[in-house]
């Protein structure tokens, strides 16, 4: 039976394998990318996560938190890069932190397709991550990461920043500063939801609500395509992020008219416009949410 779950995606491989096998031939080569996936597989079981599955030289694994995830991130960095083998090699790995759908032993949505995207953003020896994974981590893990760049995913309208776990910590000093990517814009201060009679609003003191049809939601939508707990709101370095996690999906719809359809994903909201829950709300009808960003 299909499971919704929210966990840290990571996926990592084995750079060059090809030439590992031109270069050191099929005995050699398969030897040496058995070592790796076993190490990646140990570090994630000692950092209480699961293997999904393999493919070729590729692990993918998830963890319940995202510090958990960086964790065994660093330790399958460390562990093959110091290893003392006679044929030297690398990894790249990525990781997002999202809904996905767990059916047997396998996951689908729309963040396991960013986790890998994050991964083919990696080179030899980078940990790279995306900004909404980095707001999961913990303090300490957070001063290890430093903004590289921003990139798009398939399936997403809106960019991904790309962060880099630095995983050797005493080699920071020589890297690039962070890039203030934010003090380019500034954002609304707040967003305020209206459903019917109901006005929420999320800022700098309620930094995210809920929106469904069970009653402990913030914002409670009884319909029978929407979800107990549909979708959610939050605040983000100055923007504001709808995050799916429904079966229908969410609808949104700008003042300009302009359809966006969220399933199991994210979306930032901009201006203002219509939130419909597991189908489209036009203005004014009983199961539209409009949304607002003011300042």
């Amino acid at each position: 039976m299909a499971k919704d779950l929210e966990v840290a995606i990571l996926f990592a491989d084995v750079v060059g394998s090809t030439q590992l096998y031109d270069k050191f031939g099929d005995t050699k080569a398969s030897e040496t990318v058995a070592r790796c996936l076993d190490i990646m597989k140990d570090s994630t079981h000692q950092h209480s996560g699961t293997v999904i599955k393999t493919i070729g030289d590729e692990v993918m694994s998830t963890f319940p938190t995202v510090d958990e995830a960086m964790g065994a991130a660093s330790q399958m960095q460390k562990r093959i890069s110091l290893s003392d083998d006679d044929i030297k090699v690398s990894i790249r790995i990525g990781c997002h932190f999202g809904p996905v759908v767990q059916e047997q032993n396998d996951i689908f949505g729309a963040a396991v397709h960013t986790a890998n995207r994050m991964t083919s953003q990696a080179k030899s020896k980078q940990v790279i991550i995306s900004g909404t994974t980095v707001d999961q981590m913990s303090d300490e893990w957070r001063s290890q990461t430093r903004q590289i760049d921003v990139a798009t995913v398939r399936g997403r309208i809106d960019e991904v920043a790309l962060f880099e776990l630095l995983w050797q910590p005493e080699e920071a000093t020589s890297m690039l500063p962070t890039i203030d990517w934010e003090s380019k814009s500034k954002g609304p201060s707040k967003l305020v939801l209206n459903f019917r009679d109901k006005s929420v609003v999320v800022d700098e003191t309620r930094k995210n609500i809920n929106m469904g049809r069970a009653d402990e939601n913030d914002l409670v939508i009884k319909g029978n395509l929407i979800s107990r707990i549909h979708a959610r709101v939050e605040m983000r370095r100055g923007k504001f992020i709808l995050i799916d996690q429904s079966t229908n999906g969410t609808f949104l719809e700008s003042a300009q008219g302009d359809e966006i359809f969220v399933r199991r994903d994210s979306s930032e909201l901009s201006g203002e416009g219509i939130i419909g829950l597991g189908r489209a709300a036009k203005p004014g009808t009983s199961l539209a949410i409009h949304f607002s960003c003011e300042e």
